[in-house]
């Protein structure tokens, strides 16, 4: 969320930016809104078992071959890469890209890791998708932040307004 977006509805207020599968329908949470929910969360769901087996063939694939010795050492290394990509994904979920800090904000020097591990990050949607619609709660915290201002600004608007005119009449 490090870009801040000016976009406004008819009425001038701040209008919510969209998600990702689920378009604004986070906002009002309508019958779209929780049938996209169920479809993403079966979809992660079966990239996360899709992920998992392709891993486990290549894994199988080493153990078969002359460097079978390897197997544990590949083993832990795509663990240790799926806990942190899942690591980072949950935080990138919970508090905004723009959270990140020190290795987590590595994009391209961990590219390797973050594509190694991401069954985890895979994981880590699919159970964030079954309370929220990832990164919900972050979009609504910012948007009722903005609605709140506007609302204040609006208020105060009108009331200067107001004053303005009665000050006129007399």
């Amino acid at each position: 969320m490090g870009r801040v977006r000016t976009t406004t509805t008819a009425d001038g207020a701040p209008a919510p930016e969209p998600i990702r599968f689920f378009g604004t329908t986070w906002v009002d949470r309508d019958a779209a809104y929780w049938l996209r929910r169920a479809l993403v969360s079966l979809g992660a769901l079966a990239a996360t078992a899709a992920g998992a087996l392709l891993l486990r063939l290549g894994v199988s694939g080493v153990r078969l071959s002359a460097a079978a010795p390897l197997t544990v050492l590949l083993s832990l290394a795509i663990g240790i890469c799926t806990a942190l990509a899942g690591l980072r994904n949950w935080k990138i979920l919970t508090e905004g890209r723009d959270s990140l800090t020190g290795w987590m904000a590595e994009d391209k020097a961990l590219a390797g890791v973050w594509l190694a591990g991401s069954v985890g990050a895979l994981a880590v949607y699919f159970l964030r998708s079954l309370v929220e619609a990832p990164g919900e709660g972050l979009r609504r915290a910012v948007h009722d932040q903005r609605t709140a201002t506007w609302q204040r600004r609006r208020a105060a608007r009108a009331e200067r307004d107001a004053r303005k005119a009665a000050r006129r009449r007399t």
